[in-house]
């Protein structure tokens, strides 16, 4: 099969607004459900956009002292339920003490919610160097006995993508035996809520959450903001394959390029998008004409929907006609930095399941926006290669090629 060879997934730990198994998350995907709803956690009323697809429970890790997980930070519990639940998925869990496992993961600022309480209470908006993201690989490695190399990555929406794509790297220099890759975010939070809605970024259909999140389609207003984590377990496919573990998929290509345009709008210039996936399909040496499916970056944007389709139309040329392209943020929201994890996960769903997850609330597709679009309901097919792309705030594009093993 193709593929074969590449360093194949083994393992994934969730968390995120459709569940925090495989199965369930699977699901969800391709029964077109919404995991957006009102805010829960604090008071929206003041907010001009009062919805998010939050994550319901993070689940303890077998064997661990369920009060003393639930006294950590959200995001520590989440990172470290992902790692740890990955491990176990891919059968390593008990064995991780005698490979050098390595961590790459990407990372949310939850600790700016930590600041924003911190100055309602009337405290001194000093910087705690606790309070950053970087420490939580640190806690991760001891709790788990990471023997790797670890680092954290903050490259944005991106990050899941160039997870993946540096433990890629890091199988093939042999600077780890297998690796964790993937990312977190708790970003739904008054901050985020209120900084996001003031640029008119997040859609303002409080009356209908679940309706709200439309990649693609000429309604769309603006993306719904999500949260939760992804966690992949790597390896080399020949210990795969000798130990009998079972491939979701493999990673074969990855591509990357930087817009330097705007913090937060996409560029007009579509050739740094463009030259990210020609990259990452040259890496894994197909053709356009041979994917079978891309899970798109559309975060349900008027600007960035319409610049990512025309990205596609070139990169695909005539195969664009028959494509299959969906933006699974019409269920979750956008993860933030997990976004490109999470769509990962939805690639291996569209690989292990041989169903596309569509386009939720495309009801009337913009022109402009003209793709072959899973709309609506699932779509039954084969899938050999699929596309996951990121393209992360301030420009960082990234485009991941998954392969069936």
């Amino acid at each position: 099969m193709i593929g074969s060879e590449g360093p194949w997934i083994t393992g994934v730990g969730a968390a995120t607004p459709l569940g925090d198994t495989f199965d369930a998350i699977a699901d969800r995907l391709l029964a077109g459900q919404s995991g957006v709803d009102r805010v829960r956690g604090f008071d929206v009323s003041e907010h001009p956009s009062q919805i998010a697809a939050q994550v319901d429970r993070i689940p303890c890790p077998a064997g661990w002292d369920i009060k003393a997980f639930g006294r950590r930070p959200r995001l520590e519990q989440l990172a470290l339920w992902c790692c740890a639940a990955a491990l176990r998925d891919a059968g390593w869990w008990d064995h991780r003490a005698s490979v050098r496992l390595g961590l790459i993961l990407g990372l949310g600022a939850e600790w700016s919610l930590i600041w924003e309480e911190d100055a309602f209470r009337g405290g001194d908006r000093v910087y705690d160097p606790r309070q950053d993201t970087e420490p939580l690989v640190k806690i991760i490695r001891r709790e788990l006995g990471l023997s790797g190399p670890t680092l954290t990555l903050s490259a944005a929406c991106a990050s899941g993508n160039h997870a993946l794509a540096l433990a890629k790297r890091w199988l093939e220099l042999g600077w780890v035996d297998l690796c964790l890759a993937g990312a977190c975010d708790m970003a739904v939070t008054p901050m985020a809520l209120a900084s996001f809605g003031n640029l008119r970024a997040l859609s303002r259909r409080n009356a209908e959450p679940r309706a709200a999140s439309r990649p693609f389609d000429r309604e769309r207003d603006g993306f719904v903001l999500g949260e939760g984590g992804v966690v992949f377990v790597l390896e080399p496919a020949g210990m795969a394959r000798r130990r009998g573990a079972r491939p979701l998929a493999c990673v074969a290509g990855h591509g990357a390029s930087s817009d330097a345009y705007h913090p937060v709008i996409p560029s007009p210039d579509p050739r740094p998008a463009i030259a990210a996936m020609h990259q990452a399909l040259a890496e894994a040496g197909l053709d356009p004409d041979r994917i079978d499916y891309i899970n798109a970056h559309a975060t349900g944007t008027p600007v960035g929907d319409a610049m990512e389709a025309a990205v596609l139309r070139t990169v695909l040329d005539r195969a664009a006609r028959r494509v299959p392209v969906s933006s699974t943020k019409s269920m979750t929201g956008h993860l933030l930095t997990a976004a490109g994890a999470m769509e990962v996960l939805a690639c291996l769903v569209a690989i292990r399941r041989q169903a596309l997850p569509p386009t939720i609330n495309l009801v009337d597709p913009d022109p402009e926006c003209d793709l072959c679009h899973v709309r609506g309901e699932a779509l039954p097919q084969l899938v050999r290669a699929a596309i996951s792309n990121s393209f992360g705030f301030g420009g960082s594009n990234t485009c991941l090629v998954l392969l069936a093993v």
